[in-house]
């Protein structure tokens, strides 16, 4: 199974890639196929490509949305993500 997952760019580079960072975890990620991304800027990222700007508000959204499917797992709540 693939996720995309909004992730912050936090470093760009010469050849079209940009380091991007959710939660201490940081991945390079190819540009190519989205538009005027800058550092601070977050992104969908799947498979290594991002794919979709997003404004702030839709990354916290999503962040949030992540760290509580996080917890659920972590708990072991019956039948959650399974």
């Amino acid at each position: 199974m693939c996720l995309a997952v909004p992730m912050k760019i936090i470093e760009m580079q010469a050849d079209g890639l940009a380091v991007a960072e959710l939660s201490g975890s940081q991945t390079h990620v190819d540009l190519s196929l989205v538009n005027n991304v800058a550092i601070g800027d977050y992104v969908i990222v799947h498979a290594g490509f991002a794919i979709e700007k997003l404004n702030e508000e839709q990354a916290r959204e999503q962040v949030a949305l992540f760290a509580e499917l996080a917890a659920v797992w972590r708990q072991g709540t019956p039948g959650a993500l399974t």
